[in-house]
């Protein structure tokens, strides 16, 4: 099959670079890359098992309300901080 096609800049150089290490023609060398990401691309992926953390029992809470940060502030560096 005979087709055009449009290289990146960093693919183009790749390909030089694997043309002098293998030695080789630079259809052999596209067809060799082609052929193994092809490959990898369409094998299947391998499951993973779900990540999970475990829970940590902190205690009950001390302040009465976190929503006031001045009084957590408070409670925390023993009235200090008023």
């Amino acid at each position: 099959m005979r087709t055009t096609l449009s290289l990146d800049d960093d693919v183009a150089a790749l390909l030089r670079r694997a043309r002098k290490v293998r030695k080789g023609s630079l259809k052999s060398v596209v067809n060799d890359a082609m052929r193994q990401g092809l490959k990898e691309l369409l094998a299947p992926k391998p499951r993973r098992a779900p990540f999970k953390t475990k829970p940590l029992a902190l205690g009950r809470c001390l302040v009465g309300s976190l929503d006031d940060v001045a009084e957590v502030l408070a409670t925390a560096e023993d009235e200090a901080f008023r």
